[in-house]
């Protein structure tokens, strides 16, 4: 790992009426816009979407890297996150809780209390969870298969 601090950089263009760009050195350009809840078109990638796809997608790279450090097998990880964009008593909107619910598969006999903790400890570790202020709420299931 590269030491501290690490910096992200991203480039943003738009006009009046298309859609936003989004582009960092290396990577595909995304397309962005408001989403529907805020009258945007359907069919985008939102800010909203972005942040919320951000806490999915770091919790599974969390579990991925805690799992190698305990050396526990695992064959699959689904994950599902809810963002609460809400507006509590005249407040300025914002992401008042995320809701993660993961579902583990593992072999047949394997430990289902240690993946367990392995999840507990992949969301306590998630480096955007920690970030935001936003409640976070995780539901865990350990299945084998």
């Amino acid at each position: 790992m590269h030491p501290y601090p690490h910096r992200y950089q991203v480039s943003v263009s738009a006009s009046p009426a298309d859609s936003v760009k989004l582009a960092a050195s290396g990577l595909p350009t995304l397309e962005s816009n408001s989403p529907p809840e805020f009258d945007g078109p359907p069919g985008f990638w939102s800010p909203e979407t972005l942040l919320t796809a951000a806490v999915a997608d770091c919790f599974v790279l969390s579990f991925r890297a805690v799992a190698r450090a305990s050396k526990f097998e695992w064959k699959s990880l689904a994950v599902d996150v809810t963002g609460k964009l809400d507006r509590p008593a005249g407040a300025a909107a914002s992401f008042t809780e995320f809701t993660t619910h993961a579902k583990l598969v593992v072999a047949p006999g394997a430990d289902a209390a240690r993946a367990k903790t392995l999840l507990e400890k992949a969301e306590k570790i998630c480096l955007i969870t920690a970030s935001l202020k936003g409640v976070n709420h995780l539901h865990a299931e350990v299945v084998e298969g």
